[in-house]
C-alpha cells in the first residue's frame, strides 16, 4: 500500500494567522456569552468580560490586518475566488458529495493544491465570511467599543440599536461556525488529518 503524496498548502504565517483567530474567537464567543447573559453564567465579573472581549477583539483586528497582508501582497488572495465558469457545476458536485458521496466512499471532486486548495462551497463561504461578516463583525465591535467616538458612524448606519444587533447577530453566526467548521474538518483521510495539517502546513493529497 503506497503513502498519500503530501502537498504543502498552508505556509506558517497562515498557520499561526489561523491558530490565534481561532483562539480569539473562541474567547470573544465565551466572553460575549457571559457578558449578553449576565444572569446565566459567571465565567467572570461583567467588567473582566467587558475589558477581555475588548483586548481579544484587538487581537483579532491586528491578526486580520495581518492575514489579508500577507495574501494580498503575495497574490495568494486569489485562491479565495472561484472560477465563475465552472462555479456551479462545482458547487452542485460538491453538493452530491457532501450529500451523500462522502458515505459510499466516493472520490472528492475537488482535488487540493497549493494554489487551489479549497473547493467551490468552501470559496463561497470564506468570500462571505473573511471579506464580509468578519468585517462587520470587527467594524460594529470597535464602534460599540467606544459609543460617543463614533456616533456619527454610528447614525449613519441606523443608531446604536441596529450596531448592536448586527454584532449580536453575527456572534450566533461564529458560534455556530466553530462548531460547523470543526466538524467539516473531521473529513479528511483520518478524522485529525486536516487539525494536523494547520500546524504542519501538509495536506494529505486526495
Amino acid at each position: 500500500m503506497t503513502e498519500n503524496k503530501l502537498l504543502y498548502v498552508h505556509p506558517a504565517p497562515v498557520r499561526v494567522w489561523h491558530w490565534i483567530n481561532a483562539a480569539g474567537i473562541v474567547l470573544l464567543v465565551i466572553t460575549g456569552v457571559q457578558i449578553r447573559f449576565i444572569e446565566m453564567f459567571d465565567f467572570f465579573s461583567l467588567e473582566e468580560a467587558i475589558n477581555l472581549h475588548n483586548y481579544i477583539g484587538f487581537l483579532v483586528i491586528a491578526d486580520y490586518a495581518l492575514w489579508f497582508a500577507f495574501y494580498m501582497g503575495t497574490g495568494k488572495i486569489k485562491i479565495y475566488f472561484p472560477n465563475p465558469k465552472t462555479f456551479i457545476q462545482d458547487c452542485i458536485n460538491q453538493i452530491k458529495y457532501y450529500g451523500g458521496g462522502i458515505f459510499k466512499g466516493d472520490p472528492n471532486p475537488h482535488h487540493m493544491t497549493p494554489t487551489n486548495k479549497f473547493n467551490a462551497l468552501q470559496k463561497k463561504a470564506y468570500l462571505g465570511l473573511m471579506f464580509l461578516f468578519l468585517p462587520a463583525q470587527m467594524l460594529t465591535g470597535l464602534f460599540l467599543w467606544r459609543v460617543k467616538k463614533f456616533q456619527v458612524y454610528i447614525d449613519m448606519f441606523g443608531g446604536v440599536k441596529i450596531i448592536d444587533t448586527v454584532h449580536v447577530l453575527l456572534f450566533f453566526f461564529f458560534a455556530a461556525f466553530l462548531i460547523v467548521h470543526s466538524y467539516l474538518a473531521t473529513l479528511g483521510h483520518t478524522p485529525l488529518g486536516h487539525f494536523k495539517a494547520m500546524f504542519t502546513g501538509y495536506e494529505e493529497e486526495h
